[in-house]
């Protein structure tokens, strides 16, 4: 509990950016002081990363076993218990939540307190109606779910992907609003699990930040897992009983439609929670989003604050989070500048298959030209041909002299994949670098290596390199 004293380090929030930078903190030898409204642990934990991946684990269960007959196994008689794959994620999240508990903080050294912090001032807070002073701040109050102003919408008690995890009863029909990450990977996992499911995005294309033929795989898997996709469509209205069956006003490329549901899920994004901070009695700006304004550094615009995690627009995933959390931490206490790398940010969207990408696109964006890029195409990697998993590439970004800037990884494990591809990305390793370097056979991993070969062969095939080795083949000839 706080103490009348003057703290090292403050932090606002006990989901991944808090927990790291407080740990951080405690570990360099400041007095830190965590103030959680909930529970430790924040989005990743309890609806996130943990729960979503136990469910898609389970819906690949299902799916693997649906479709064994194409390598020549039957599997008869499928059915699913949504009620035992729920308790499977809440499983998953016991099992973790220890790591992230008040009692493992405190052996840390960090003090715990649970309820709500208000900034008051440049350098005070107040917990509950307790007057807080310190010496640094860091913000990390994360973000919660939106839901857009689409008539009837609040009042139909839609799911969103913090309430999601209470259902044990499988809807029959399930209407995902939102074809981005959360909305694909739930949407594909309820289909395989056995609800008709039907995904409506706004945009012409599903996963709109992804390579557009990574879009183009991940949306005819949907489909091939029974998904009824619907891009370029909007929502105009919802008419429904809360928490429970009604129907959805779609208007697209085929004119307005009426979609009937059991369950209504929205995964239209994500906004920074700060309504209960009161940023501005601190100093404390927000950008047109609503995120915290925050420099390379992660400091805020009062310079005794910093932020990290989903607050601020620089971090949208777990792994940034912690990243993020740990820097601004070391910088409040130390009095450090270390800055962030904006470069070789991994992000993995775990659908079946994967989509896995770093650093700069691997396609043309607006206004932008599309660089140089070299692709190997998964019916090219033994380990997915063995599979049956050819429905994927690995295409590398180029710039001068082959350095990878780069990648985009569509498969199996994608994610596992990518991990070489990021040092790349921030080492400025070249293509003949990855190539060099001796890789296990056969794994998904060839894709990206073979794909690094191929740019070094196509270079020495060139004619002015040819050229050169031929001439330097037949003087060693010669000396023979």
């Amino acid at each position: 509990m706080a103490r009348e004293r003057t703290w090292d380090l403050v932090v606002v929030g006990g989901g991944t950016a808090g927990l790291v930078g407080a740990r951080t903190a405690a570990a360099l030898g400041a007095r830190v002081l965590l103030a959680e409204r909930d529970r430790p642990g924040g989005d990743c934990l309890w609806t996130g990363c943990v729960p979503s991946k136990a469910l898609l684990a389970a819906a690949a269960r299902a799916a693997e076993a649906r479709t064994a007959g194409e390598l020549g196994v039957t599997v008869d008689g499928v059915s699913v218990d949504l009620a035992a794959v729920m308790r499977h994620v809440h499983g998953a999240i016991a099992a973790i939540e220890p790591e992230d508990s008040p009692e493992s903080l405190e052996a840390a050294g960090v003090t715990v307190y649970r309820g709500t912090a208000r900034l008051t001032g440049p350098r005070t807070l107040d917990l509950d109606g307790r007057p807080t002073a310190f010496r640094a701040a860091l913000l990390a109050t994360g973000a919660a779910p939106v839901l857009p102003p689409v008539p009837g919408l609040r009042e139909a008690g839609p799911l969103t992907s913090e309430t999601v995890w209470d259902l044990d009863v499988l809807p029959r029909r399930l209407v995902v609003l939102g074809g981005g990450g959360i909305g694909c990977e739930l949407g594909q996992a309820f289909a395989r699990l056995g609800a008709e499911v039907t995904l409506v995005e706004a945009l012409p294309r599903v996963l709109p930040g992804e390579d557009p033929d990574a879009s183009a795989l991940v949306a005819a898997a949907l489909r091939t897992d029974g998904v009824r996709v619907l891009t370029g469509t909007r929502v105009t209205a919802v008419d429904g009983t809360p928490g429970g069956p009604g129907e959805v006003t779609v208007e697209g490329p085929g004119g307005v439609d009426r979609v009937g549901y059991d369950r209504l899920l929205v995964a239209v994004g994500r906004r920074p929670d700060t309504a209960a901070l009161e940023p501005a009695a601190a100093g404390v700006e927000l950008d047109d989003g609503g995120h915290v304004r925050v420099d390379d550094a992660l400091r805020t615009t009062n310079p005794r604050i910093w932020a990290a995690g989903d607050l601020t627009v620089v971090s949208r995933w777990t792994h940034t989070a912690g990243v993020h959390g740990a820097t601004a931490a070391a910088n409040a206490v130390l009095g450090l500048r270390r800055t962030i790398d904006r470069r070789a940010v991994p992000r993995v969207t775990f659908t079946d298959p994967e989509v896995a990408a770093v650093g700069v696109p691997t396609w043309a964006g607006d206004g932008e030209p599309a660089p140089r890029t070299v692709t190997r195409r998964a019916d090219r990697v033994d380990r997915a041909v063995a599979e049956g998993r050819t429905d994927g590439f690995a295409r590398l970004a180029l710039a001068r002299r082959s350095r990878i800037e780069g990648a985009t990884v569509v498969g199996p494990r994608a994610g596992e994949a990518l991990a070489e591809l990021t040092l790349a990305v921030r080492t400025g390793l070249r293509t003949a670098d990855l190539a060099a370097t001796t890789h296990p056979y056969p794994t998904h991993a060839d894709g990206p290596w073979n794909a690094a070969l191929d740019d070094v062969r196509s270079r020495l095939a060139a004619r002015p390199v040819r050229l050169a080795t031929g001439a330097l083949v037949r003087l060693r000839r010669l000396a023979r």
